[in-house]
């Protein structure tokens, strides 16, 4: 991971989230990675000790200056302590995926809480096929998906035997937070300063009449394109309710070769192929609960990436949006694929990512007080149904301490009134599908994952792929859990059990319940994976 160069104080995008979030709608990104073997808790616990500096923000929390007089600003925890963010628990035999998703759709349910950094690990054992898991979670103020692929980057090997990690010339040490007057200070020093900044480029602009015209033009296009699409609201889907603080997670698995073979032969993008799939999925789900889907969409927010070269690294969220219509009544999946090419390429045309962006850029102006009030007030009815985000991960193997990542699925939250939402994440020559719900709107979500195992294996015929029949050199065992979908196995390894710190003991095998916490208060889906707008 490259040297970061990271802001003190929150962009209004990033404080956002903060806001934002409610008990019940908690606003943590996370994935759950399966290895093979039982990874030893110590040495994964002093492999990740031994990284910290490569991470700073992981030693930084949020700190919000009295009466909202500027965003957030990242200090360092003073009582910063590795065993506050990671923890292990242990599954019940027999260990099924089917237990995995019900225990990682619980721990996924809580807030991180606000008096340390806001991330953690949580280590799980007892999975059957000599597996561990680990479940991620870092908040969405920190990172938006591309960036959280790359602190995945900074805690995870290449090689199953790395170099040792080459330690800081100093030890760290945190410094002081500031005093309440100090953060207040701070900020609204920031805030004059900006005002006087703001007027100088508006007087410099004077004499660049191309420039400023250009400009005009591209605020023009963003009230033209953006502001109508964001207002006009879809019809309601029945998973469209406002949202309580259960969770429950679905996951499916498909080749990115066999993918990028659809695309070469029927036409469009692998984000194409991706949002007819889930179109596809949808549309049967809804079928069976009684829903005519004839002539019907489903309105997507699609973030997309807009991070520049030089911002690679620097952590936080840089996005855009497109929202396009993805029909859900077209029963053959090559029609709905050349309607779902006609719909991204209709918004690319009319560049809606760019539009956005120029439409987020003004809230940086506005006072951060008016943005705390929005987020008290709650999440207003959105322009879309649900989020659908797509990841780009790396294309090679990795390893912790030693043992290989087998899969990495991607987990989202869910806020205001959808009930739903997709992840997909790229990794090893593999797509990962995440599908978050909350059980209380949504109950039958294995059913959407089944769908989408469905309209894969049709499409793929369709166009005329064969299955991938030879696994990869060094790839493991392909099984299949209960539900029929394939997962990742391996026969035993003979791996000594995980060894637990003192500090942390394993909670008793009858039930699998994470530490209490607390309470305190991805992108067009990627083309090679994510497109720049």
């Amino acid at each position: 991971m490259p040297e970061p160069t990271l802001s003190r104080r929150m962009s209004a995008e990033d404080a956002a989230f903060l806001y934002f979030e409610k008990p019940d709608a908690p606003l943590h990104i996370g994935s759950l990675g399966i290895f093979e073997g039982a990874i030893d808790f110590g040495q994964l616990y002093a492999s990740i000790d031994a990284r910290m500096h490569l991470i700073p923000r992981y030693r930084q929390m949020p700190v919000i200056p009295p009466f909202y007089a500027g965003h957030p600003t990242w200090e360092d925890d003073t009582k910063f302590s590795l065993e506050r963010h990671m923890r292990h628990v242990r599954m019940p035999a027999p260990g099924t995926d089917l237990q995995l998703r019900e225990l990682c759709s619980e721990l996924f349910e809580p807030m991180l809480a606000r008096d340390r950094p806001l991330w953690d690990i949580i280590m799980i054992y007892g999975l059957e096929g000599d597996r561990t898991a680990m479940l991620s979670r870092v908040h969405h103020c920190l990172v938006d998906g591309v960036s959280g692929v790359e602190l995945l980057l900074a805690l995870l090997d290449l090689v199953p035997n790395p170099e040792p990690t080459p330690q800081p010339a100093e030890p760290w040490q945190p410094k002081a937070r500031p005093t309440p007057w100090e953060s207040w200070a701070d900020a609204t020093f920031e805030a004059w300063t900006r005002g006087l900044r703001n007027v100088t480029e508006f007087q410099q602009n004077l004499l660049d009449p191309r420039g400023q015209m250009r400009r005009m033009t591209d605020l023009a296009h963003a009230f033209e394109v953006a502001l109508p699409a964001a207002l006009r609201q879809p019809p309601k889907a029945i998973w469209n309710k406002p949202v309580s603080g259960k969770r429950r997670v679905a996951w499916s698995e498909m080749s990115f070769q066999e993918v990028r073979r659809i695309r070469s032969a029927i036409g469009g993008t692998v984000n194409d192929v991706m949002l007819t799939l889930l179109g596809g999925a949808l549309g049967r789900y809804l079928q069976t609960r009684g829903q005519k889907v004839d002539g019907t969409a489903v309105r997507m927010m699609i973030p997309v990436n807009v991070r520049s070269e030089d911002q690679k690294g620097a952590l936080g969220n840089r996005v855009s949006m497109m929202l396009p219509d993805i029909p859900l009544g077209i029963a053959d999946p090559v029609a709905r694929l050349q309607a779902v090419r006609q719909e991204m390429q209709r918004l690319k045309d009319e560049s809606q990512a760019n539009a956005f962006e120029a439409l987020a850029g003004l809230s940086e102006n506005i006072p951060a007080a008016l943005h705390a009030m929005a987020g008290i007030n709650g999440v207003p009815p959105g322009g879309a149904n649900m989020v659908c985000t797509n990841v780009p991960g790396p294309m090679i193997p990795l390893w912790s301490v030693g043992h290989r990542l087998l899969a990495s699925y991607p987990m989202l939250p869910l806020a205001g009134d959808l009930g739903i939402g997709a992840g997909i994440m790229s990794f090893n020559k593999s797509l990962y599908f995440g599908i978050m719900s909350d059980p209380t709107i949504i109950g039958d979500v294995d059913l959407i994952a089944q769908y989408l195992d469905d309209e894969f294996r049709a499409l793929r015929e369709a166009a005329g792929v064969p299955e991938s029949d030879l696994p990869d050199i060094g790839a493991p065992v392909r099984s299949t859990n209960g539900n029929g979908h394939s997962t990742n196995g391996h026969a035993p390894a003979h791996e000594p059990p995980p060894a637990p710190l003192a500090s942390q003991p394993e909670p008793e095998p009858r039930a699998a319940q994470p530490e209490p916490e607390p309470q305190p208060m991805e992108t067009e889906p990627a083309e090679e994976p994510i497109p720049a707008p």
